[in-house]
């Protein structure tokens, strides 16, 4: 279907360089950023469903992961080795 539509500046320019960077023309480019943008199960790309990551809790602490048993370990250490220190430092006050 053919249909004239314009564009606000900032738009087109984002989209010529999109163009150019996958090196498809302009058209396509257009169509795929529409598609994306009214159709939300299509990415924009052959009608692809989007990747979406279902988080999970795996029990960890933040910042530690399954690949990373060891850093829970030194984490435990040094809470251990604090609460000893300060049991030390007060009793001697």
């Amino acid at each position: 279907m053919k249909t004239t539509l314009t564009l606000d500046e900032d738009v087109a320019e984002a989209l010529k360089e999109r163009a150019s960077v996958q090196k498809k023309p302009f058209e396509q480019v257009v169509n795929e950023a529409l598609r994306g943008a009214v159709l939300p199960e299509s990415n924009g790309e052959g009608g692809r469903r989007q990747f979406r990551v279902k988080p999970i809790s795996s029990g960890f602490m933040p910042g530690i992961g399954q690949m990373e048993p060891n850093k829970l370990n030194d984490v435990l250490m040094v809470q251990e080795f604090l609460e000893k220190e300060k049991r030390i430092r007060d009793s001697k006050e």
